[in-house]
């Protein structure tokens, strides 16, 4: 999969594409990442790549000519590609869509747009679909593309590492993932849950399964609303209900 994002700060990319699990996964030949300067579509000495709303108003818009020369450009050098814009008016980016984009066998240019948003000819002609990173609004959109590389990159085998370790997180199947331990096994007084430290692998499996509930039930409850409860899980909850009708009872 290749990620080419469109950016007036392409140092800013530059600098995110060289470290962590993107550098990883680019060495690998798993990925490639690189991005396009708007800037240098240009046609003006001074780089121009903004100017005044039509209609008045603050701040400034995206010029259409520099932005739709840099998506021709990068659509001719990846004609497959899927081209985003990251706006805070597009479909909420989710664990769901990130698992979508990178099996896909499309690659994806993003574009990141600047201060009040992109001349809306280019959203017309040019741009596939809007993501956002949900209700809030960026300075730019350099740091949503960020985000979606991240989370698509690591969701591409090989790129974690070991086969299952994106397999088990949050959200994977609508609840928070499980709390994590490592060593030492007491810190501060806190010792390490002894189901963890037991060996038994069917009980750790269990624990992990009512911890990640537990999580869902106290931090996002809305979850639960979104996506069903399975056999399991609702197991857990009746024993829960039994314990506390035993503790209210004595």
């Amino acid at each position: 999969m290749d990620f080419t994002v469109l950016t007036i700060f392409p140092e800013m990319m530059a600098a995110f594409f060289a470290h962590g699990i993107v550098r990883r996964a680019v060495a690998a030949g798993l990925i490639t990442a690189d991005n396009v300067d708007i800037r240098d579509f240009a046609t003006d000495r001074h780089r121009t790549v903004d100017d005044r709303p039509y209609g008045g108003g603050n701040g400034m818009v995206m010029k259409p000519e520099p932005l739709a020369a840099a998506i021709r450009f990068a659509r001719e050098r990846r004609p497959r590609a899927l081209t985003i814009l990251l706006s805070p008016q597009g479909r909420l980016f989710t664990q769901a869509m990130a698992k979508d984009l990178s099996r896909e066998a499309r690659d994806l240019i993003l574009v990141c747009g600047r201060y009040e948003g992109v001349d809306d000819r280019v959203c017309q002609s040019l741009i596939d679909e809007d993501i956002s990173l949900g209700d809030f609004v960026l300075t730019g959109g350099e740091v949503a593309a960020m985000i979606v590389v991240d989370a698509v990159t690591r969701l591409i085998p090989g790129a974690l590492g070991g086969e299952e370790s994106a397999a088990k997180e949050s959200f994977d199947n609508g609840r928070l993932e499980h709390a994590q331990f490592t060593r030492p096994a007491v810190f501060e007084r806190q010792r390490v849950p002894e189901t963890l430290l037991s060996g038994n692998h069917a009980a750790i499996e269990q624990w992990r399964l009512e911890d990640a509930l537990k999580r869902t039930f106290l931090k996002r409850p809305d979850l639960l609303r979104r996506y069903p409860v399975d056999e399991r899980e609702k197991e857990i909850l009746k024993k829960w209900c039994r314990e506390i009708e035993s503790l209210t009872a004595t």
